[in-house]
């Protein structure tokens, strides 16, 4: 029973988190948490397990999503590498991390950062289409040029700025394994004006390295449960091909809407556990 369910939950979170380009591990971890809390079943699913878990099964939901949006021609392949570069040497980190943290602590700091990304799409500013000419030359920024349909999107940014905030997310995603995208796809649309369907993308490509640079860190730290994990792989990869293709049939708006209210949902649920349970 504990088998299926597992499968499922791999499946359903994939698919979600490869829509809105968060890797999965945001679905999943909560998901694992909320089980722990209610059901004898997951009695083994702590916290340094569940991250542990996450990060191993996000390999292959962020491998399956990037080679679905490769094939679509949406990964800015440019700006991922800067955002690689630096979330690496920060996953390592998190992952350290982890291992003084307990399970109801954990829940409660998961449920806030997330809620805090939530009220960060309060402040954002509409994405528009813009012209070149529109985009003051900034000596140093990395300028990109990204086309949609009918629409032509610029934005640019600081490299240095670039790996300063990937390096925090690789830290923060290897501590709460949820592979990066919950605050990555954020930021590039908030501070770097992304199309949010080219964030998604770029976003699970850079998840991909970050990810498997991450687990493997906690499987040297002995946090996996194997008994588990290979139950959570078949439905992560299936997940993530049906996310990616299911995203490009939505809007920007829509992709943006639906990451809210994800956010929304479970961070109050993980607040109100890590309080009152």
């Amino acid at each position: 029973m504990v088998i299926v369910i597992c499968l499922i939950i791999g499946l359903l979170s994939a698919m979600l988190g490869s829509i809105v380009g968060l890797g999965g591990g945001v679905i999943l971890v909560p998901i694992l948490l909320i089980l722990h809390a209610t059901t004898d079943m997951f009695h083994w699913a702590t916290a340094n397990t569940i991250v542990g878990i996450s990060l191993v099964i996000m390999v292959f939901t962020a491998m399956s999503s990037t080679i679905t949006y490769a094939k679509q021609k949406r990964i800015d392949y440019r700006s991922g590498l800067f955002f690689i570069l630096g979330s690496l040497p920060g996953g390592v980190l998190g992952s350290w991390l982890n291992q003084f943290v307990e399970t109801d602590m954990f829940s409660l700091f998961l449920g806030i950062f997330m809620f805090l990304i939530f009220i960060s799409f309060m402040f954002q500013n509409k994405t528009n289409e813009t012209q070149l000419s529109d985009l003051p030359l900034r000596k140093g920024f990395v300028r990109r040029e990204i086309h949609i349909g009918n629409s032509t999107y610029m934005y640019h940014f600081s490299p240095y700025i670039a790996v300063g905030i990937a390096f925090v997310v690789g830290m923060l995603s290897g501590f709460f394994g949820i592979g990066g995208g919950s605050l990555m796809v954020p930021a590039m649309i908030l501070l770097f004006h992304f199309p949010p369907h080219i964030a998604s993308a770029t976003s699970m490509f850079m998840i991909l390295s970050l990810s498997t640079v991450s687990s493997f860190t906690h499987i040297m730290l002995g946090h996996i449960e194997w008994n588990y994990v290979w139950a959570f792989i078949p439905g992560a990869w299936f997940g993530g091909v049906l996310g990616a293709k299911v995203s490009q049939q939505l809007s920007s708006k829509g992709i943006e809407y639906l990451l809210r209210a994800v956010l929304l949902l479970i961070g109050l649920r993980l607040i109100y556990q890590g309080i009152f349970m």
